[in-house]
């Protein structure tokens, strides 16, 4: 059975992240405590771990770093990304490929601008809480259809956390935005575009806009009033989670 948390939404400004620069010519913005950055009312949402915003200069990148026991998606916004680790993966994620790597029981990578870019990439990466450990790491890489509305990315047997669901948010300028999946904990992230919504129905309602950078977090039985997109319509990330981080 769903874990009820108590209804709530809180908006988290892009400008709000914690910045922090990991390698020459990386900078990444990051959602949650992290590393240096450390806030204890702000260490996951539901079973999020991280939500990284990360830019790389032209031959910049992450020296190879390991990783356990966590699931990681990676979602490129602008640019090419070079990936590469020891269980034999190589591949290139661009725009409308979803990056999918379970660490498992340990996996060593290294992520890159592209050979021969003459720009950043830039992309966002989540890191989630599997309910499997020390297991078989796995990797995939996938095509996502060009289609408005919300598309699933990612879910039950293509993770492994059974109870969370990643989908895409495409939509037209001032489009309406669809039902959003109900659960205890939604993270939406704003990748592009943005939206706006009202904090009540009637005339006490007040407006509120999102743009690229920020993110809203929905706890419990709660759903966003009249929700619209922006005037360059929105592309945003949504994580529908089941249940929390689980500890012991």
């Amino acid at each position: 059975m769903s874990e009820q948390p108590d209804p709530d939404v809180t908006v988290h400004r892009a400008g709000q992240r914690y910045r922090s620069a990991p390698e020459p010519g990386v900078e990444t913005r990051h959602a949650f405590s992290f590393s240096g950055h450390y806030d204890p009312t702000n260490t996951h949402f539901g079973a999020l771990l991280a939500c990284n915003e990360e830019t790389l200069a032209p031959g910049a990148g992450f020296a190879p770093h390991r990783h356990r026991d966590t699931e990681i998606l990676t979602w490129v916004v602008e640019g090419a990304l070079a990936h590469r680790d020891d269980h034999g993966h190589a591949a290139v994620v661009r725009p409308g490929r979803l990056q999918y790597l379970s660490a498992g029981g340990g996996v060593t990578h290294r992520e890159s601008n592209v050979g021969g870019a003459d720009g950043p990439v830039r992309f966002v990466q989540f890191w989630l809480q599997p309910d499997q450990f020390g297991v078989e790491p796995g990797y995939g890489l996938r095509e996502v259809p060009v289609e408005t509305g919300l598309t699933r990315l990612a879910g039950g047997a293509d993770l492994r956390r059974a109870d969370a669901a990643l989908h895409l948010l495409r939509l037209d300028p001032y489009a309406p935005l669809p039902p959003l999946p109900a659960a205890p904990y939604r993270y939406l992230h704003v990748a592009g575009g943005g939206f706006g919504y009202r904090t009540a129905a009637g005339p006490r309602g007040v407006g509120r806009e999102l743009g690229a950078g920020d993110s809203v977090r929905l706890s419990g039985a709660v759903e966003l009033v009249d929700p619209v997109a922006g005037p360059e319509g929105v592309e945003a990330l949504l994580w529908e989670m089941h249940s929390p981080v689980r500890y012991g």
